[in-house]
């Protein structure tokens, strides 16, 4: 039988299988990676809606032979009307992770989706209808889908928290209960806004029909958020950063997302000399941890909204700035921690179609279920994105009408020396950047296979759901010897159940210089890699 994980007119990898599906028959209908990308993004919004949805956020990474890699921003701002006023005359001091309070920032991922179809149209020759493109989400929220294991845990899981939020118990649960595996889950209201889309065109999402219903209904519900807020949004191309890597050249977003960081933990272990440790040691994933927690320093005293940073991100990629952060790294002793940020819910989608065109997609609402906000009129769930400002004037990330919030989401994309394109992420907070750094060294550095470096044992330095410590986390596949080993130098461990979900949903495509094009998908997802 052929390789399904292998293929050499396109592929598609995503964290449930109807979403690599539905991209992948945009492949074959003649569609290109962007055009199959929006098919995905579309659907897994609507198959996987605890994690992500059409009133949330995402980041594109795009490549393209011959061309310059780019980036799409499309994360929305904060309201014009969500100053730090509009909460602490509300009696409160941080801003609520539930509700319309935190339903505070404008939804980017539709202006994601037309940003990309204008890249495709104008550069590479993409002529697919929107109702092609969104044809099976609208198919699935209309007809149903089976609910995964992973909807049917997190609702049960997080239903005390989320059962008072308008339209969730009516949206999300089935006679006042949570779903179980395998329920049939049908979302009409949703199925008729894709089809308004599809009708209208995508800016009917920010200056059009659908636009003043959303914006009603989130006024109604008491949300800052408004009709101009909604008008006045657009999604923007920029241009990456970039890490010169012993492998090859690494890319990633810029701020306000956090793909510093991702690249900031590559760079410093290649200069500590990674390739020269021993695959799956205790010494390998201990420089990796401790890589991680001078990222993260660096995170959280620099990145915000790039129109309040004090430096430049590309420049905290050279040898000159992140001397300091190598020499504090000890080979045998691990460094306190406690600082991680909270954890997110999210997508992340990889497509290389046969021209050797790349995607690395992620979409999220952050939190599982976003605001737990459910539109009355167009059944969209509401992210929560804007609940990560802080409403002390002096923090990082203080709240400001029209400021971007701090985003965990980062897209990877690497061009490595061999010629080798290779798109890859996770979704997860915290664990997003030190996931990608194991399947990227484990696959680029280690030469496993791809689908080995992402079914691998995983660690997670920091926070998962519903947790407030920030211990190294280890699946417990890991051999007891290291785990043992990594305890003596200091690291406080917790061990995890194995395959376990809160450790991310993992995936990659690689298209190597003979065209051949292969991809892995995560088992401890819902996902699939699709090609042909």
């Amino acid at each position: 039988m052929p390789n399904k994980s292998q293929a050499r007119r396109g592929m598609a990898v995503a964290p449930h299988a109807l979403a690599a599906e539905a991209a992948l028959a945009v492949l074959r209908d003649g569609g290109n990676a962007l055009e199959a990308m929006v098919a995905a993004a579309s659907t897994i919004a609507v198959v996987y809606p605890h994690m992500n949805s059409i009133g949330g956020d995402a980041f594109w990474t795009i490549y393209a032979p011959g061309k310059a890699v780019c980036t799409i921003e499309a994360c929305g701002p904060a309201a014009r009307a969500a100053t730090r006023e509009f909460y602490t005359s509300r009696g409160l001091t941080v801003i609520p992770t539930r509700g319309p309070l935190a339903a505070n920032t404008v939804a980017g991922t539709i202006g994601g989706w037309a940003q990309a179809l204008e890249v495709s149209r104008k550069d590479w020759g993409g002529n697919l209808p929107l109702s092609r493109l969104l044809q099976d989400a609208v198919g699935y929220a209309e007809d149903g889908i089976s609910v995964t294991e992973s909807q049917a845990r997190n609702t049960r899981d997080k239903l005390q928290e989320l059962i008072g939020q308008p339209g969730f118990a009516e949206h999300f649960l089935v006679q006042g209960k949570p779903p179980r595996p395998g329920d049939l889950f049908i979302q009409k209201k949703l199925a008729a806004t894709l089809r308004l889309l599809c009708a209208n065109g995508l800016d009917d999402f920010y200056r059009g029909q659908l636009a003043g219903a959303i914006a009603e209904d989130l006024n109604d519900l008491g949300s800052p958020l408004s009709c101009e807020d909604l008008a006045a949004y657009r999604a923007k191309l920029r241009p990456p950063l970039m890490l010169e890597h012993t492998e090859g050249k690494l890319y990633n977003m810029a701020p306000p997302s956090q793909g510093l960081v991702s690249l900031i933990i590559l760079y410093l272990a290649d200069k500590l000399g990674l390739s020269k440790l021993a695959a799956e040691s205790a010494d390998y994933i201990h420089l990796l941890v401790e890589a991680t927690k001078q990222a993260f320093l660096v995170r959280d005293r620099y990145v915000t909204d790039p129109a309040y940073m004090q430096i430049d991100p590309q420049q905290c990629l050279q040898d000159a700035f992140l001397a300091p952060y190598a020499k504090a790294i000890s080979p045998n002793r691990a460094l306190p921690w406690g600082s991680g940020k909270p954890p997110s819910d999210t997508v992340w989608m990889g497509v290389i179609d046969g021209e050797g065109r790349a995607v690395s997609f992620i979409q999220s609402i952050y939190h599982e279920f976003g605001s737990g906000v459910v539109l009355p009129r167009s059944g969209i769930i509401w992210q929560n994105r804007g609940s990560s400002f802080s409403l002390a004037s002096d923090a990082l990330n203080a709240l400001e009408p029209g400021r971007l919030p701090f985003h965990t989401l980062n897209p990877a994309l690497a061009m490595l020396r061999d010629g080798r394109v290779m798109v890859y992420g996770t979704m997860g907070g915290d664990g997003q950047p030190q996931t990608q750094a194991a399947v990227f060294t484990r696959y680029a550095v280690f030469h496993q296979s791809l689908q080995q470096a992402v079914t691998a044992p995983r660690w997670l330095l920091g926070r998962t759901w519903g947790q407030v410590s920030d211990t190294l986390k280890l699946e417990n596949r890991f051999d007891s010897d290291l785990i043992e080993t990594l305890r003596k130098r200091g690291h406080e461990i917790e061990m995890l159940q194995a395959y376990d979900e809160r450790t991310g949903h993992a995936g990659a495509v690689v298209r190597h210089p003979s065209g051949l094009i292969e991809a892995a998908f995560d088992p401890r997802s819902d996902g699939a890699a699709a090609g042909f």
